[in-house]
């Protein structure tokens, strides 16, 4: 089916799916993420298609979550906020759950939301040019979407600690050495590089395949849902906090916030 922020394009059994919003450097707004989301769970009714790539169209893959997105008005009641808070976690299990291979292509920017679905795939490929962060502390708010745990199964507790509560921009090379990308090429080979590697996972028997691909993710994401169920309460705790004001308004004015702890 069309859809208004992603592309999909398939050959033979590698299916491509696109954020579509380079204008807006594919930034996540409600739109793209119940796109991704619906788009994700059709997979479970697609046959032919043995691996999936993630890619973005434009300059990057995603600068994450759209700050620019207007509020939903009106203001829903808490039943509803925690609803709406919970969609990027729907979208991230929608991604970790699909059965087919999944590969993450990278290049340019992938920070915030769009390095969630990055770790939400099986593999990771990036371009020499890509950086990766999670720039959420720095809007005084905490990384959620159930993202935490699928970081630390990449890179071990202190480098999640340092990447998540610094929020800085990680090269490619330290991303590299630190596990979170399985390799690295030239910005020029970037396309042809992931598709050799998801026609490497396509030739193997799908269901074989699969069955060692849910395998490994029950037993490696056993204690998640203990650990992260209430990260979307989290956000919305932080998000009446003076902190979380000072982060945007400063991300806005392009300064560094001085956070009070209030």
């Amino acid at each position: 089916m069309p859809y208004q922020h992603l592309l999909i394009d398939k050959q033979g059994s590698v299916a491509t799916l696109t954020l579509n919003r380079p204008e807006a450097l594919n930034a996540l707004n409600t739109c793209i993420m119940e796109e991704i989301e619906e788009a994700a769970r059709a997979f479970l009714h697609d046959e032919q298609t043995r691996v999936v790539i993630f890619r973005g169209a434009g300059k990057h893959f995603s600068a994450g979550v759209d700050l620019k997105q207007p509020p939903r008005e009106p203001v829903p009641n808490l039943v509803m906020r925690r609803r709406d808070a919970a969609l990027g976690a729907r979208m991230i299990r929608a991604i970790t759950e699909i059965h087919q291979v999944t590969i993450a292509s990278i290049h340019g920017a992938a920070l915030g939301g769009g390095a969630c679905i990055t770790t939400a795939c099986d593999f990771r490929i990036g371009a020499d040019d890509c950086f990766c962060g999670y720039p959420e502390v720095k809007l005084g708010m905490n990384l959620m979407w159930h993202s935490l745990p699928l970081c630390i199964r990449l890179i071990g507790p202190a480098r999640a600690k340092r990447m998540v509560m610094l929020g800085e921009k990680e090269d490619a090379q330290a991303l590299k050495e630190w596990g979170f990308l399985d390799d690295i090429v030239p910005i020029a080979e970037l396309e042809s590089m992931t598709l050799a590697l998801a026609e490497r996972y396509a030739a193997r028997p799908p269901a074989a395949v699969q069955m060692i691909k849910q395998s490994i993710n029950a037993v490696s994401s056993a204690g998640d849902d203990a650990m992260v169920h209430m990260d979307a309460d989290q956000n919305i705790l932080t998000a009446g906090t003076e902190d979380r004001t000072e982060g945007i308004k400063a991300f806005f004015e392009n300064r560094d916030p001085e956070f009070t702890g209030n």
